[in-house]
């Protein structure tokens, strides 16, 4: 009885990780406004500037395909930091964490709901990028495994660090009503000084040492590697896309982050006692 006791108590665990996830994706997937935001809106974009902007940027690089490169990290940081952000405060305001809290549920299978939600969103958010991109803007899709690898781990890092920073932000609006105008002003900020909509260099140089303190510019930098010609690394801060640095930085954001979460988290709102 002892040795398949555990075993099914740690897939008992799991099921409910996995039951809490499609509880999440389900609950996203019925909120029009939602999905129109973090899903179709960074397609929308892509359409806009992808149609006006035509140039070539240095390099033999498009003006398009720079900015599809950053927008699949904004997406991935919309699908993580800015999702969480706004959507836990809501959560905690209407009582749902509270609630959470009086059930027999482990604390941690609402985060891996949380988690498993920003997977999927991510994974669709970037397919429907890359589709539209390479279709209609001529992106050309990694040729090699070397490169594969290094989107995965961009990403897998990427999404892992604004996830955790999504989480850790969610204890700064005091109601869910003011959840997005504090999160999407801190996004928007992020976004154009990162070098999503303009290229990075070209920005001032204070602006660009403030981006380089945060995720996105690193993630955007690493995702240029895989996407942008190898000779482009020249047109990059240092003259190269610098990977070793870009893994660094993410990896202390992930720690920084999650030790952000353990401490700052709040499961009820003041009114709650």
């Amino acid at each position: 009885m002892t040795t398949t006791s555990k075993p099914a108590g740690r897939a008992g665990s799991l099921e409910l990780g996995f039951a809490q996830g499609g509880l999440e994706v389900r609950q996203f997937l019925r909120s029009r406004e939602q999905v129109m935001f973090t899903l179709a809106f960074p397609a929308i974009m892509i359409l806009v500037f992808g149609s006006i902007f035509k140039g070539e940027i240095g390099g033999g690089v498009k003006f398009t395909q720079y900015f599809v490169t950053g927008m699949i990290g904004a997406g991935l940081m919309t699908a993580g930091f800015q999702a969480l952000a706004i959507q836990i405060p809501m959560e905690r305001d209407r009582g749902v964490l509270k609630r959470f809290l009086g059930t027999p549920m482990p604390k941690w299978v609402y985060f891996a709901g949380k988690v498993l939600m920003v997977a999927v969103i991510a994974l669709l958010e970037t397919v429907l990028l890359l589709t539209v991109s390479s279709l209609l803007f001529g992106l050309k899709l990694p040729d090699t495994p070397a490169k594969w690898l290094t989107f995965l781990w961009v990403s897998l890092l990427g999404i892992t660090a604004c996830t955790l920073c999504g989480v850790a932000f969610s204890s700064v609006a005091r109601t869910g009503r003011s959840a997005p105008a504090v999160v999407t002003p801190v996004a928007l900020i992020l976004q154009f000084i990162s070098g999503v909509f303009f290229v990075f260099t070209s920005l001032p140089v204070w602006m660009q040492n403030v981006a380089s303190l945060f995720p996105l510019k690193w993630l955007c930098q690493g995702l240029r590697s895989v996407f942008l010609p190898a000779a482009f690394g020249a047109h990059e801060p240092g003259g190269s896309f610098n990977l070793p640095m870009v893994g660094l930085v993410l990896g202390l954001w992930c720690v920084l982050a999650l030790a952000l979460c353990l401490t700052t988290f709040k499961w009820t709102t003041k009114r709650d006692g």
